[in-house]
C-alpha cells in the first residue's frame, strides 16, 4: 500500500489548529491543561494531517481522543476539529457514497446529541445541550453540499463550453473543406474550358492546308497560351484541392467580371453600396476566383449584420498584388459581430490558398475586410 503523505497545507494547518485550540482551553479555564488533555487534543489534531486525503480516518481519531480525556469531548476546540472533518468528508466523498455519508452524519448527530443530553442533571440543560450540538455537525455538512453543488455546476459549464468549442471547430473545418472543394470545382471548369479550346484549335490546325502557314502559326500560338494557362491553373487547383467527391457537380466559375451582378444583388438587400474597381490587364484565374469569393462573403456578412448600412467595395492593384477591401458601417444593432462565424476562417483559407493574406475586424466606426492577393503564380 503506498504511503499517504499529507498535503503541504495540512502540515501547516494541523499544528496551527493545535496551538490555537490549546490557547482557547487555557483562556477558558474550565478544563485544566493536564498532559492527558493536551495529549487527547493532540490525537484529535493529528487527524488533521489526513483531512483532505483520508477524512474518514481522521474523523475516527476523535472518539479515541474523547476516550483519553472525556472532559474535552464536547469542548469548542474539539468540536471545531470534528466540523472540519465532516466538511471535508462530505466535500470529497464520491457520488456513490454521498448519500450514505449524509445519512451517517444525521444518525451520528442525533446519537451524540442524545448522549450529551442524558449526561446533564436535568432535562432543560440536556435539551439546550442537544440543540447546541446539532448545528455544529449539520452546518458543516450543508456548507460542504453547497460548495460541492457549485463546483459540479461549474464543471458542467466547463464541459459544455469545451463541447461547444469542439463543435464550433468541426463546423469551421467543414466550412473550410466545403469552400476548398467549391474553389477546386470552379478551377476545374476553367481548366476544362482551356483544354476544350486547345482541342478545337488543334482540330482547326489539322484541317488547315500547308499553304495557310500564317493561320497555322496563329492557332499554334493560341494553343500554347491556353496550355500555359491550364498548367498555371492546374498548379493552383492542386494547392487548393484536399479531397474531391466525384459525385459533386461542377459549378460555374465566379469571376470579377461578374462583380456587377453581385453588387446589384447586395444593393437589393438594402445596402447603400459604393464601388471602385481597377483590375490588372492579366488576372490569374485562381486569384480572380478568390477575390470574387472574398467580396461575396464580405457583402453577405454586411447584409446580414448591418442591413441598410453604408458599404464600400474597393479593388486596386499595384505591382504584383491585387488589393481587395470591403467595409461597412457598424450599426450597433444587436446580434453577432460581423465575421464572427466561419466566414472569416473561409476567407482566410481562400487568401492563403493563393499565397495571400487577409485581415478582418473593426476599424473605427466601420468593419473592414482587407485582402492582399499575389498576381504571380504560387507553386503547388
Amino acid at each position: 500500500m503506498p504511503l499517504i503523505r499529507p498535503s503541504r497545507f495540512d502540515l501547516v494547518f494541523a499544528p496551527c489548529a493545535y496551538l490555537v485550540g490549546c490557547g482557547f482551553l487555557a483562556l477558558d479555564g474550565t478544563i485544566p491543561l493536564t498532559p492527558r488533555v493536551l495529549g487527547a487534543f493532540a490525537v484529535a489534531c493529528l487527524g488533521l494531517l489526513l483531512r483532505t486525503r483520508l477524512p474518514v480516518v481522521g474523523l475516527l481519531l476523535w472518539p479515541l481522543a474523547a476516550l483519553l480525556a472525556p472532559a474535552t469531548a464536547f469542548s469548542l476546540p474539539m468540536l471545531l476539529v470534528v466540523c472540519e472533518f465532516l466538511y471535508q468528508l462530505v466535500l470529497t466523498s464520491s457520488a456513490r457514497w454521498q448519500r450514505p455519508v449524509e445519512v451517517s452524519i444525521y444518525v451520528l448527530t442525533v446519537g451524540v446529541a442524545v448522549l450529551a443530553a442524558v449526561q446533564r442533571p436535568d432535562w432543560r440543560s440536556g435539551l439546550l445541550t442537544a440543540l447546541g450540538l446539532v448545528p455544529i455537525s449539520l452546518v458543516p455538512m450543508w456548507w460542504a453540499l453547497s460548495v460541492r453543488r457549485h463546483r459540479e455546476a461549474a464543471e458542467a459549464h466547463r464541459v459544455s463550453a469545451e463541447q461547444a468549442q469542439v463543435i464550433a471547430e468541426l463546423d469551421r473545418q467543414a466550412a473550410v473543406t466545403d469552400e476548398r472543394n467549391r474553389m477546386a470545382r470552379d478551377l476545374h471548369d476553367v481548366i476544362a474550358g482551356h483544354l476544350s479550346a486547345i482541342a478545337i484549335q488543334s482540330e482547326a490546325v489539322l484541317s488547315t492546308g500547308p499553304e495557310d502557314a500564317e493561320t497555322t502559326r496563329r492557332v499554334l500560338r493560341s494553343i500554347r497560351e491556353n496550355s500555359l494557362a491550364s498548367l498555371t491553373e492546374m498548379r493552383a487547383m492542386i494547392g487548393i484541392l484536399r479531397s474531391r467527391h466525384a459525385e459533386d457537380p461542377p459549378t460555374a466559375p465566379a469571376r470579377l467580371s461578374e462583380l456587377a451582378r453581385l453588387i446589384d444583388s447586395a444593393r437589393a438587400t438594402g445596402l447603400r453600396l459604393d464601388t471602385s474597381v481597377d483590375l490588372p490587364p492579366h488576372l490569374p484565374v485562381a486569384v480572380d476566383l478568390v477575390a470574387f469569393r472574398i467580396v461575396q462573403e464580405a457583402l453577405t456578412n454586411a447584409a446580414k449584420h448591418a442591413a441598410g448600412a453604408h458599404a464600400a467595395v474597393t479593388i486596386t492593384w499595384q505591382e504584383e498584388q491585387l488589393v481587395v477591401e470591403v467595409s461597412n458601417d457598424l450599426t450597433g444593432s444587436p446580434g453577432p459581430v460581423p465575421g464572427g462565424g466561419t466566414g472569416t476562417a473561409t476567407m482566410a483559407e481562400r487568401a492563403e490558398a493563393v499565397g495571400g493574406w487577409i485581415t478582418c475586424g473593426p476599424d473605427g466606426p466601420v468593419w473592414r475586410v482587407h485582402a492582399v492577393l499575389p498576381l504571380v503564380a504560387v507553386p503547388a
